[in-house]
């Protein structure tokens, strides 16, 4: 699911800010972006998020600063020497006044902060930087579920409606093809050629097995009782309900390979355009 969160707290002379950005994903993949020096830490981020999160590309931003009156400077001594003997001699070659050092320290890159926080100081407020961001991106999460919930159980519902007009529909679709078959060899065979009773019982007993969805539509109605069993859980439910998609799916194309009949094939067409819509909201399940 979508979000963002973020997270400041103080420590000894610091501030750590956590920023967390997550869009869909079928897993759970974090990215970190940590300062230098702080790689020690990546592993206690990054199984703090995955005790709160389960699915999602989680993108995790993190900074440091000084607090006021905390900062220390220090000089670039080697980079100061190299741009005072070039600032003087493009003085003298251009007879302008000599550069003094107050113009040199006053150039990018001369003065440079002090040495990077040590991951003992930073660790208590990056983690408690941590916990309001991963608090705050749950929250957007809640609240995108909500609206989601409401979406998945309309699909859900226009997918019980498409499968009752199905069962509905097709044994009018086997009525129709027996009738079509027995007035077929009647045509080809004639009154000379009568195919006895039970060579077309016989026929139209396969017939019927070929057109009967009765055990597809049963499991797509099985499937969307587990699909609405598994949203009420309250837990993460996000690759199950993949899963019962795919397998609503199955169910769906099995049955418009069976139908036959070009109304029935119409209204599973409809079918799969709504399981369709399911698995691409199932992306968005934690």
């Amino acid at each position: 699911m979508t979000g963002f969160g973020s997270g400041t707290c103080e420590g000894v002379g610091l501030a750590v800010r956590v920023e967390l950005r997550s869009v869909n994903h079928r897993h759970l993949t974090i990215q970190l972006r940590m300062p230098p020096g702080l790689a020690s830490l990546e592993s206690e981020v990054e199984g703090r998020i995955r005790k709160r999160l389960s699915r999602g590309a989680v993108g995790v931003a993190m900074t440091v600063t000084p607090l006021a009156g905390s900062e220390s400077r220090l000089i670039d001594h080697d980079l100061a020497e190299r741009l005072l003997v070039e600032l003087k001699t493009l003085a003298e070659e251009s007879q302008l006044v000599a550069p003094d050092v107050r113009s040199v320290l006053s150039l990018p890159g001369v003065l440079v902060n002090g040495e990077a926080p040590a991951p003992e100081d930073v660790g208590a407020p990056l983690l408690g930087a941590l916990d309001l961001a991963l608090e705050e991106i749950l929250a957007a999460r809640s609240q995108e579920g909500a609206s989601l919930l409401a979406d998945l159980e309309a699909n859900l519902a226009q997918t019980e409606e498409f499968a009752a007009q199905a069962a509905i529909l097709m044994p009018e679709v086997q009525v129709r093809h027996q009738a079509a078959l027995i007035e077929r060899v009647g045509i080809l065979l004639g009154d000379a050629h009568a195919v006895s009773q039970q060579d077309l019982a016989r026929e139209v007993a396969v017939l019927a097995d070929r057109l009967d969805v009765a055990e597809e539509l049963s499991r797509l109605d099985a499937h969307v009782v587990h699909f609405r069993s598994k949203l009420a859980l309250g837990e993460p439910v996000g690759r199950s309900l993949d899963f019962l998609s795919q397998e609503l799916l199955r169910e769906a194309n099995t049955l418009g390979s069976k139908c036959n009949d070009a109304e029935v094939a119409h209204l599973v067409v409809d079918l799969k355009a709504v399981i369709e819509r399911l698995r691409e909201q199932v992306q968005n399940v934690e």
